[in-house]
């Protein structure tokens, strides 16, 4: 079982900046994917950022003012957030595929709410 937990939402300004991490509770396998997902109050969830393949690609509404990191020896991932917009706010989801035997298992956190807001 993993388990993923993130940590770094809260209220910030317009035009202000977050960093959010993702802690993964396990090491030791292959991750296909790790990304980042928001769902904003009454919308479906949707793509931040995903690494996959040696590349991250970025949601067209964050390109150039969020990225996306990892520190593996940490197992932690983070999401840089800058210039943020009241449309940014959202709850905030962390997600790995771990090729698990011949599967391939989507591991979710529970989320953190980011709010932008004056």
């Amino acid at each position: 079982q993993v388990q993923l937990v993130e940590s770094g939402g809260g209220l910030v300004q317009p035009g202000g900046s977050l960093r959010l991490s993702c802690a993964v509770s396990r090491s030791g396998f292959v991750i296909t994917h790790m990304g980042w997902f928001r769902q904003a109050p009454g919308k479906q969830r949707e793509l931040v950022a995903v690494f996959k393949g040696g590349s991250t690609n970025y949601a067209d509404s964050v390109k150039g003012r969020f990225t996306m990191s990892r520190d593996s020896a940490k197992n932690t991932m983070y999401l840089q957030m800058n210039s943020l917009k009241p449309e940014d706010t959202a709850v905030y989801y962390c997600n790995v595929e771990i090729m698990d035997g011949p599967k391939l298992v989507d591991y979710w956190g529970k989320g953190t709410l980011v709010t932008v807001s004056s």
